[in-house]
C-alpha cells in the first residue's frame, strides 16, 4: 500500500475521482454518454473534447520542463496559430476547398515551428534563461497574433476547417485523435535514446555534455515540439469555434499547462518527467474548470477557485507536506506518546 501511495499517479487520480464524483453527486446524469446522428454526447465526453488543446500544449511543456526549462509563450503560439489559419481561410474564394483548408493549415503549424525554433535557438545557442527567452514571444507574439486578425475577431465558414475541432470519428470527437497520436509520438522519448538524453540534459546538462550528449540539439528539439503541439491546439481550439481572436485565444493557457506537468508528478527542477501524469493532470484542470462553470461560480472568482484547487492538490502531491501534517496530527491526537518519547530521549 504505501508503494502505492508513493507513486506517482495516485494522488492525481484521487482527485480526478473526486472531482468527477463530486460532479456525480451534484448533477446524477454527468456519467450519462447518449448517441445522436452516430456521435457520443455527454459530459464526460465534452472534457475530453474541450480538453484535447490543453493537454497538447501540456505534453510540449513536459518536455520542454524535463531539460530544466519553461516555455512561457505556449498561449501566443497558440493564437497565432489559430489567426493564421483563420486568415488565410477567409481570403480563400471556397473557404470548403479542401486544397485551401490542407494549406492553411501548413501554414499554420509551419510557423508554429518556426517560432518552437526561434524560443529553442534563443536558450540553447544565445544562451538566454528559458523564462525570459519565451517571455520575449509570449508579449511579442500575442501583439503578432492581434496584428493578423487586425485587432478583430476572423470568423470562417468552412465546414471541413470546423470538422478539425467539432467534427467527430467513429462516434468520438476527431480532437481526442489528435491528442492520442501527439501523444503516441511524445511516448517514443520513452522507448528511445532521446528520453534519457532529456531527462539527463534537465539533471546535469554538463556531465551530459562530456558524456557526448549535445545538449543545445536536445534543448532546441523540445521547443521545436512545444512550438508544435501548441499550433495544434491553436488550430482546434479556432476550428470548434470557427474563429480566431488574436486578444483571448490561448489566454493564460501557458499557466495551465505549467499545472498540469507540475500535477502530473514532473519536477519543474528537471530530469525524469511522466507524460500519463501530464495528460491527467491536463483532464483534472479541465474537469475542475466544467465543475465551476456547472454550479454556478461567479465568473469574478472563478480563477480564484480554481487557485486554491490546484494549491490544495499540489499540497496533497507533496511528501513534505503530507509527512508534516502527519507528525502534527499525531502530536495533536497522541500528546501522552510525544511526552514519553521525550523522557527516553
Amino acid at each position: 500500500m504505501g508503494r502505492l501511495v508513493k507513486h506517482h499517479l495516485f494522488w492525481p487520480l484521487c482527485v480526478l475521482a473526486a472531482l468527477l464524483l463530486f460532479n456525480l453527486c451534484y448533477s446524477p446524469d454527468f456519467f450519462t454518454i447518449t448517441m445522436h446522428d452516430g456521435h457520443l454526447y455527454g459530459s464526460l465526453i465534452d472534457i475530453l473534447n474541450f480538453g484535447s488543446p490543453l493537454i497538447l500544449v501540456a505534453i510540449g511543456m513536459t518536455l520542454v520542463v524535463a531539460t530544466k526549462g519553461i516555455d512561457l509563450s505556449v498561449g501566443s503560439i497558440v493564437a497565432i496559430s489559430g489567426a493564421v489559419a483563420c486568415l488565410s481561410i477567409s481570403k480563400g474564394p471556397d473557404q470548403n476547398s479542401l486544397a485551401l483548408i490542407l494549406i492553411s493549415v501548413l501554414l499554420a503549424v509551419g510557423l508554429s515551428l518556426i517560432l518552437g525554433l526561434w524560443n529553442g535557438l534563443l536558450v540553447s545557442v544565445a544562451g538566454i534563461q528559458p523564462i525570459i527567452a519565451t517571455l520575449i514571444l509570449m508579449v511579442a507574439g500575442r501583439g503578432i497574433a492581434q496584428l493578423v486578425t487586425g485587432g478583430q475577431i476572423i470568423t470562417v465558414t468552412s465546414a471541413k476547417y470546423a470538422y478539425i475541432g467539432s467534427g467527430s470519428l467513429a462516434t468520438l470527437p476527431f480532437s481526442i485523435f489528435v491528442v492520442i497520436l501527439v501523444l503516441l509520438i511524445a511516448l517514443l522519448t520513452r522507448r528511445t535514446a532521446l528520453g534519457l538524453f532529456i531527462e539527463s540534459v534537465g539533471c546535469n546538462p554538463t556531465a551530459s555534455l562530456m558524456a557526448g550528449v549535445r545538449a543545445k540539439w536536445v534543448i532546441l528539439a523540445v521547443y521545436i515540439f512545444c512550438g508544435l503541439c501548441a499550433g495544434i491546439a491553436g488550430l482546434l481550439l479556432s476550428s470548434n469555434v470557427s474563429s480566431a481572436d488574436g486578444n483571448n485565444a490561448g489566454l493564460w493557457y501557458e499557466l495551465d499547462a505549467i499545472l498540469a506537468v507540475v500535477i502530473g508528478g514532473t519536477s519543474l527542477n528537471g530530469g525524469r518527467y511522466y507524460l500519463t501524469g501530464t495528460v491527467i493532470g491536463a483532464l483534472i484542470i479541465q474537469t475542475l474548470t466544467t465543475t465551476i462553470y456547472m454550479i454556478g461560480v461567479p465568473p469574478e472568482i472563478t480563477l480564484v477557485v480554481k487557485a486554491f484547487v490546484v494549491l490544495a492538490v499540489c499540497l496533497i502531491q507533496s511528501d513534505a507536506f503530507r509527512a508534516a501534517f502527519a507528525a502534527r496530527w499525531k502530536t495533536r491526537h497522541y500528546p501522552a506518546e510525544k511526552e514519553i518519547t521525550r523522557h527516553v530521549s
